[in-house]
This record gives C-alpha cells, structure tokens and sequence, in this order.
C-alpha cells in the first residue's frame, strides 16, 4: 500500500519545470490527483487518477471553477499544492515598472489568494486538509533587483502562515517550502555556465511536499522550510 493511497490532492501549475516533479511524486506515492495549469492534457501524465484542469488563478472566478470541477471529478480536496507562480525581474526599484510589479503579485500572490478562497471552505467542512505553497528563498533572503518577485514570494509566506493560523481549528495544515535555485530547463538555460548538481533538485521539492501530506507531517503547520541544497 502506497503512502498517500486514495488521497485526492489538487496541484496547481501541474505540468512544468517543478510542477512535473511535483505531480509523479504524487501519483507514484498512490494519490489522485487534480493538475491544473493554463493549459493541460489529460494525457500529460500516464495516469488513471489524473484528472487535468485548465484554470488561470489569476482569475478569482477560474479559481472557484477549478476546485468545483476538481470537487465534481473526485470526491473531495485532500491537499492543495500550490506549485503555480513565475519569475520576472533585473533592475533596481526605481526602475522596476508596474507591469513587472503587477505581473509578480498576480502570479505569485493574486492566484494563492484566489484558489486558496475557493478550497478553503471545502476543507474546513470536511474537517481536515493539508496547504503547501512553493515559495522562494527569496522571500526570507531577497536578492538585489528582484524586488517584484522578492515581495511576492515573502507575501505568500505570510499569505500561507495567515492561513495555518485561522484554520488549525478545523484540522488544516498550511506550510511553505522555500527552495534555492532549481534544476529546471528554464535555470539551466539561463545560466549554462553554473553546475546544476548543486542546485535544489526538483524531485527533493516533491518529496517534501509529499511528506508534509502524509501522516507523518500531519504535525507541522505555519512552518517555512528552507530548501537551499548545496548553495547554502
């Protein structure tokens, strides 16, 4: 029997450079699994209990659709991982402009809010439910002219705290992971120089995220744990 069997866990931003890690995780450790991002086949991943759902969380309305059809595909919400966010930045504040800004907040801050407002009220009537979001390192150690994404990814960690805080009555856990620079394809593009084997691996992301879902995280709630590999 598999750790997470008959679990039903909904992950936004399902099918990319984390996402993917995050989703196999899932499913190989026995979930059914809701995959959600802007654009998503069912048959992205080889999987009977993956169900696919396309939804911009930008969208507070595209959000409560997501969590309604995910409701109508399984039975309930089990856990939220929210993997969903971008990356944008390179230049001081004064020259940081509002596109930039408003493109990090409605990435990394806007769609928590919105699908955390969907599956919230689900959660809290089933009396149990597990929230992990995929923050930053950034958002406790902000680096030089990433401002938009270094405030973003901090107000999702306050965002997720808030959300341990008001539903630990109801048997809800809300926790962050912060990894350092990851082994995507998008990183290794960008900085073809550096040694990827010393980044966070995205399948030690996953892992986490699983743990912080199975019986065994059923404990840890409001925490924001550093995933910072060898670059420490």
């Amino acid at each position: 029997m598999n750790e997470l069997d008959n679990r039903v866990v909904l992950i936004t931003g399902a099918k990319g450079g984390l996402g993917t890690a995050v989703t196999q995780a899932f499913l190989a450790a026995g979930a059914m699994v809701a995959g959600s991002s802007k654009s998503i086949r069912d048959s992205d991943f080889s999987s009977p209990r993956f169900a696919a759902i396309p939804a911009d969380l930008t969208v507070a309305e595209s959000a409560r659709q997501l969590v309604d059809a995910a409701m109508r595909r399984f039975p309930r919400i089990d856990a939220l991982i929210h993997v969903m966010g971008g990356f944008a930045g390179g230049a001081p504040i004064p020259e940081t402009g509002d596109e930039t800004w408003d493109l990090m907040m409605n990435l990394n801050l806007r769609a928590a809010f919105n699908v955390l407002r969907a599956v919230i009220p689900q959660m809290r009537q089933a009396g149990r439910g597990r929230i992990v979001a995929i923050s930053s390192r950034q958002a406790v150690e902000p680096a030089a002219n990433l401002s938009a994404y270094n405030t973003s990814k901090a107000a999702l960690v306050a965002l997720i705290r808030t959300a341990a805080l008001e539903n630990a009555d109801a048997g809800i856990t809300a926790n962050t992971i912060l990894p350092g620079t990851m082994n995507t394809e998008a990183n290794r593009k960008a900085n073809p120089d550096a040694d990827p084997s010393k980044w966070v691996q995205t399948e030690h992301v996953a892992r986490i995220a699983a743990f912080l879902v199975s019986d065994a995280g059923a404990e840890i709630t409001g925490a924001a744990i550093p995933v910072y590999g060898q670059s420490v």
